[in-house]
Parts: structure tokens; C-alpha cells; sequence
């Protein structure tokens, strides 16, 4: 169940918003102002999304957003009464994801949550060397694989595939996806190839592999990084 801090001194809004993300199977942490937002994101390291008013006392949502950034990549989104491009503008500069603005709809806001936590929920560490995701790392400069500190042993198409998926999370890749970009458009074999090789991807990643290697039946493969 995925954490989601809902900042804003409105405390009708807020607790319409903590409403429907609990309903939507969402746990939920208040704070009632910008300095209370930043002690209570420190407080809860599990923290998986933060939803945050702009115009709130003692920090004001541009600064908790700028503060927050400076130590994780929490996806935000600012609320905001306010509707002029400049605010727009400020917020992504501050380092928010997305920007709605009041009045809203709780259920878009909901679909918001959803896809921004779809894009990146869960993917601990994603940088130009390293991939984390549920204690299995991939260090794309050294080529290697490891699963709870464990070395894991995969072929080189073994380890193509993975990162092709582990890079793309959430979305689906067909054989012919994999074949063109991992075995490359001359190759002639059988396309059932990326089964076997995905088949013994998952193996070699015991229950990891199983929670997050996902097979889409009649569309293709995907890592899915939102696993119950």
C-alpha cells in the first residue's frame, strides 16, 4: 500500500483529498502547514507521493517542494487556487511533477496520483549507473545484477532483456519489440526465443522475478514496479 503525504492548511480539502486516496486503497499522512509537511515527510521514509498546497503558512509549497528535492525524487504534485502561468511555471522549476489547480476533481486527482506512481513508485534509485528496485540492483556500467547483496548469473541476452524491461517500468514490450531491439531486426530464429529467455530471467530471480516480471497475456512483457 503506497504512503501519500497530503499537505495543505485547508483542512476540508485535505481531508477530501485523504478521503478518496483512501478509498482508492491509498494510506494517508496530514500536515497542516509547510513546516509540518517537511517534518512529517522526514518522519515517514516510506513516503511514496506528495501532494502539496501552494499557498500554506510557514513554508509555503514551493519551498517544501524545493526541500523535499534536495534529498529524494518523491513525485509531488502542488494544489493551487491560483491559476496564472507563472505559478505553473515556478512549481515545476521547484521541482514538482504535476500542478492542478482548485477547485478539482477528487477522482482525476486520484487518476493523477495513479500515474505518477506508475511512472516512478517504488524505483528506489534510477540514475545513469544504477537501478534499484525492491533489492534487486543493475549497475548498467559494470553489467552486473544483484538480488538482496547476492551476485546473480544471467547471459548477456538474459541481462539485455532485464534491462530493456527494468528501464521501462510499467510499460509493455511485444516479442517483436524485444527481438528488434535486444536480437536485432536481422535475426531469423524463432520469436518464442524471448519466452524462454524471459521464462529463465524469472527463474533466476526466484520471488523477485515472479512479483515483478510480468507476462501480458497477448501483448507482451513488462516490469511492474506497483506489486501488492
Amino acid at each position: 500500500m503506497s504512503k501519500i503525504l497530503v499537505a495543505d492548511d485547508e483542512a476540508l480539502i485535505r481531508r477530501l483529498v485523504c478521503d478518496f486516496l483512501k478509498k482508492s486503497g491509498y494510506e494517508t499522512v496530514e500536515a497542516v502547514d509547510g513546516r509540518d509537511a517537511i517534518e512529517k515527510f522526514e518522519a515517514n521514509d516510506d513516503i511514496s507521493l506528495v501532494i502539496c498546497d501552494i499557498m500554506m503558512p510557514e513554508y509555503d509549497g514551493w519551498e517544501v517542494t524545493a526541500k523535499i528535492r534536495e534529498k529524494s525524487k518523491v513525485p509531488i504534485i502542488v494544489l493551487t487556487a491560483r491559476s496564472q502561468e507563472f505559478d505553473e511555471l515556478y512549481s515545476f522549476e521547484s521541482g514538482a511533477d504535476d500542478f492542478v489547480t482548485k477547485p478539482f476533481s477528487p477522482t482525476v486527482l486520484v487518476k493523477r496520483v495513479e500515474a505518477l506512481l506508475k511512472r516512478s513508485t517504488k524505483i528506489d534509485s534510477f540514475d545513469s549507473e544504477i537501478i534499484s528496485l525492491d533489492g534487486l540492483k543493475v549497475n548498467l556500467a559494470a553489467h552486473t545484477v544483484t538480488l538482496n547483496s547476492a551476485p546473480v548469473e544471467l547471459t548477456a541476452k538474459e541481462y539485455d532483456v532485464l534491462v530493456k524491461l527494468i528501464t521501462n517500468p510499467e510499460r509493455i514490450f511485444s516479442r517483436d519489440n524485444l527481438l528488434d531491439d535486444i536480437w536485432g531486426i536481422d535475426f531469423t530464429g524463432d520469436s518464442r526465443t524471448v519466452d524462454s529467455h524471459v521464462a529463465r530471467l524469472r527463474t533466476k530471480l526466484g520471488e523477485w522475478g515472479n512479483t515483478h516480471v510480468k507476462t501480458v497475456y497477448g501483448a507482451g512483457y513488462k516490469i511492474e514496479v506497483n506489486s501488492p
